[in-house]
């Protein structure tokens, strides 16, 4: 299988190098890759990569993902998240190709508490989620074969991410200050990676099983809840960590207001990929240790 990925140093591409290289030939690429463009600025010199690599899956987990910045560049933050994925959509039916995309919760407007399902109707509050919901529905008219995984609150051990910053503010200040009225499940890269080339492989088997799932750990919780298990698996990890933080302190989104509006319910329901894959996906406590096992 000739595979072409998207945004390999990535939290998610980062792992995907990993996941996809038992499935066949895996080409790589960033936006800074010199043999073939892997710059989504460019959708045409993207296009002419995917007609020279002629690939068999095309897996996108490039992006633009600095949500506050896209209100203020939203033209880029179109073509990074919508034009450019239309574009490989359109490459992938001309090859007959399976398109692998990652989506995110912020296509929603976060309203009720009840989990999101895939036939919900989607209502995205800022730019970042009216350019990704824009991709999804390119992907889907351009007729190819894809797979597209709706997902919420990543993290990876490599690179920056909530639970580090958590980590850090706590060995600085001895109170932090954390939003507790959004809720979700922090899902790890590695788990959306595994669960990708898992996908593949039975699509290739199951061409009928192609569309829009939700991908998102076990459970859910908040950012505050999700600070304070960050902070007490640390101390057990490693007893010597030294924290002058004594308080973390719930306060509500109003507390810190940002350029783009947040979801308050991130909450994802992944029964149907669950259940068409084959799945069972672990609670988000499970990945989280596992982080910062690696980390600490």
């Amino acid at each position: 299988m000739n595979i072409l990925l998207f945004g390999k140093n990535g939290q998610i591409g980062w792992e995907l190098q990993r996941s996809l290289s038992v499935l066949g030939r895996v080409t790589a690429l960033s936006h800074d890759s010199q043999d073939y463009c892997g710059d989504f600025r460019h959708p045409e010199e993207i296009a002419a990569t995917v007609r020279s690599l002629q690939p068999d899956v095309i897996v996108n987990a490039a992006a633009h993902t600095a949500v506050d910045k896209a209100e203020s560049e939203p033209e880029q933050a179109r073509v990074l998240n919508a034009t450019t994925p239309g574009v490989l959509a359109e490459e992938a039916a001309r090859l007959g190709a399976w398109l692998v995309h990652y989506s995110t919760d912020y296509v929603f407007d976060g309203s009720g508490r009840r989990p999101w399902v895939e036939t919900d109707t989607p209502a995205p509050l800022s730019v970042y989620g009216t350019t990704k919901l824009e991709g999804e529905q390119l992907i889907r008219q351009a007729g190819c074969r894809h797979l597209i995984l709706r997902t919420s609150w990543v993290y990876a051990a490599r690179g920056n991410n909530f639970a580090r910053t958590m980590l850090r503010l706590a060995r600085e200040r001895e109170r932090l200050t954390v939003i507790d009225d959004q809720w979700g499940a922090p899902t790890s890269a590695e788990l959306l990676a595994d669960v990708a080339a898992h996908a593949i492989r039975h699509l290739q088997q199951h061409p009928q099983d192609s569309g829009l799932y939700h991908c998102v750990a076990g459970g859910e919780t908040t950012w505050h809840a999700y600070a304070q298990y960050v902070i007490a698996q640390a101390r057990q990890c490693q007893s010597a960590l030294q924290f002058r933080a004594s308080e973390i302190a719930a306060v509500s989104t109003s507390a810190f207001p940002t350029p783009a509006q947040r979801p308050h319910n991130s909450r994802l329901n992944n029964q149907k990929l669950q259940t068409t894959f084959g799945l069972v996906l672990p609670h988000w406590q499970q990945g989280v240790a596992r982080m910062l096992a690696e980390i600490l």
